[in-house]
């Protein structure tokens, strides 16, 4: 063979090494976008270091961003994160989820267990004004605060396809959701992970639990450092969890002994639609009588003002006996409607009259015309649930030997701490520390009992639906001491 001919064969066969080593390239390029690069492109994260309404600079690092989850990303989750104020390198990290379904986590972050409370004073008309809160959960770990599903708070959908949602969709979107936003923050990959919520995230976050501990059995990366969840008057069994309303209010002494006993006698244990007997006229009466006794009680606390109920049509979820229908639905009155801070919703009304200030949405770095008016519980909202109860996911997190919180505002009538306490003791595992109260400030906060599973239960004296809103402080120390697994 000519020299010329082999010097251009030996050039051609060059030339075609590069070709395929740039093609491998390019296809494992191409490989880590998809399995990486996406949540790079389509996840946004900016630092919060000022807000309207507070005065000077936060004393504390807040994040607010947008997440893409299912294969298109036509789903973007918002959240707000807030650094551990203590030792965020080595603190948990804490997803948590607002119930509803459909509540925004904003609610966490202002009314129960996050940094900043709205000063309670009457609403003049100018932007309520942010005051720090003492008793704030990141003064022990990192929260992230999670608008889902999609379509509550700020999270949105760019299909109208991708805008409904069902329950385990909704649980995996949560998943993709940390798991993305890990990769985005890795220097939190090694921090202890805890799943929290409240309400109706009773029946979420035990599947997510599960998911993200299955994932993890599968090899998926980033591996989630899952230690355990938290949850707080916890809706568990949809089916059955009014039952116990009758005697939590007989306990409560708000219907009479003869009125329960018939009561018991006349529906035998089944107080809940669609289980009644539509031809028991008896039962039917009784129950009737119930109603009466407690039309005008407070379920979310029965010992506040009966001024309605600013969530998502709770008696949807346990059938409209429960609730009735004296829970109204939230609208936000005209400025000089709201004279002084008769309720406890009057306090709800300033977080519509904030959030929705420009300005505000500005410094939150919110993506303009992504959604329509800002509702802090969407009634409305495009959800399906189709998970029955999530008791079974308890026993099963049980035996994989993770840590469990379960807490419970004594004076809740909607999830009632006798229909909690019920599904725990079901679970049939032995008690290794038993029933006692525990103290704040040297005085009792309520009462707990501990589990060989690793689940503890805790009732807080004088808390509602739910329990760090009504007893803020109390519930403070309940979270320090157990993330750090100090006894209450």
């Amino acid at each position: 063979m000519p020299s010329t001919s082999l010097h251009q064969n030996n050039k051609n066969h060059l030339n075609n090494q590069k070709m395929a080593i740039s093609n491998s390239i390019t296809k494992l390029y191409f490989l880590l976008l998809l399995h990486f690069g996406s949540q790079i492109a389509l996840s946004y994260s900016s630092m919060v270091k000022f807000l309207p309404g507070f005065e000077g600079p936060l004393p504390f690092h807040l994040e607010t961003g947008y997440v893409g989850v299912d294969e298109s990303e036509d789903v973007q989750l918002f959240y707000y994160f807030v650094k551990s104020e203590s030792n965020p390198e080595d603190d948990p990290l804490v997803l948590w989820l607002t119930g509803g379904p459909g509540c925004t986590s904003f609610t966490a972050l202002i009314y129960e267990i996050g940094p900043l409370n709205f000063e309670a004073v009457q609403y003049n008309g100018s932007l309520p004004t942010l005051v720090l809160n003492p008793n704030s959960w990141t003064k022990a770990a990192s929260i992230i605060f999670l608008d889902l599903p999609v379509g509550t708070g700020f999270s949105y959908a760019r299909t109208s396809r991708a805008s409904h949602s069902v329950d385990i969709q909704s649980c995996d979107q949560a998943v993709q959701f940390l798991r993305k936003w890990l990769i985005d923050h890795p220097e939190f990959i090694s921090n202890p992970v805890y799943v929290g919520g409240d309400s109706y995230s009773g029946l979420t976050v035990p599947v997510i639990v599960q998911m993200m501990s299955n994932g993890n059995e599968a090899g998926i990366e980033p591996s989630i450092n899952l230690k355990g969840y938290l949850l707080g008057n916890p809706i568990t069994l949809p089916a059955s969890e009014s039952n116990y309303q009758i005697p939590f209010a007989h306990g409560m002494a708000l219907i009479s002994d003869e009125l329960y006993e018939s009561l018991k006698r006349s529906c035998r244990g089944e107080y809940q639609y669609p289980n009644i007997d539509p031809t028991n006229s008896l039962c039917l009466k009784d129950l009737q009588a119930f109603d009466q006794s407690i039309s005008g009680i407070q379920n979310a606390h029965v010992l506040e003002k009966l001024c309605g109920f600013a969530s998502p049509k709770p008696h949807e979820l346990f059938g409209k006996r429960l609730l009735n229908e004296k829970s109204r639905e939230l609208s936000v009155p005209e400025p000089s409607s709201l004279s002084a801070f008769s309720c406890r919703i009057d306090g709800y009304l300033l977080s519509y009259y904030w959030i929705s200030d420009d300005r505000v949405q500005e410094a939150l770095h919110i993506r303009k015309g992504s959604i329509g008016n800002w509702i802090r519980c969407d009634h409305g909202l495009s959800y399906t649930p189709t998970i029955k109860d999530s008791f079974h996911y308890h026993v099963n997190l049980s035996t994989k030997g993770y840590r469990s919180l379960i807490y419970s505002g004594d004076h809740d009538m909607i999830v009632p701490f006798l229909s909690t306490q019920a599904w725990i003791r079901s679970l049939n595992y032995s008690i290794v520390d038993d029933w006692h109260s525990w103290i704040v400030e040297g005085q009792v906060a309520g009462y707990t009992r501990t589990y060989s599973n690793g689940m503890t239960f805790v009732t807080v004296k004088g808390g509602g639906h739910t329990a760090p809103e009504y007893r803020p402080k109390e519930c403070s120390v309940m979270f320090k001491r157990w993330i750090v697994q100090e006894p209450l």
